[in-house]
């Protein structure tokens, strides 16, 4: 099981669990986590279902890592005449 599911299973047996008890402070003291946590979870459930509780990546692309298509190219021909330059 991907840790995707597994995160997501553990944020749905969360809720299902406070439901089932009617204690939000109970579910929570079992599932170790705190009320805070439930509510945002709760929250984002009502908003937009399960794929709400899903991870969403938190990375963002950094451009000035990125070569441009033809940067790489003209490298890439240089580097193949001149093996000498090395690296």
């Amino acid at each position: 099981m991907k840790t995707a599911n597994k995160d997501l299973n553990y944020k749905l047996g969360l809720l299902k669990l406070a439901m089932e008890l009617d204690n939000v402070s109970l579910a929570c003291k079992i599932f170790g986590c705190s009320r805070p946590t439930y509510y945002r979870y709760k929250k984002a459930y009502l908003e937009g279902g399960e794929e709400a509780l899903r991870d969403v990546s938190r990375k963002k692309p950094n451009p000035k890592n990125q070569v441009l298509p033809h940067m790489s190219e003209t490298v890439l021909s240089l580097a193949l005449e001149h093996p000498e330059f090395g690296k």
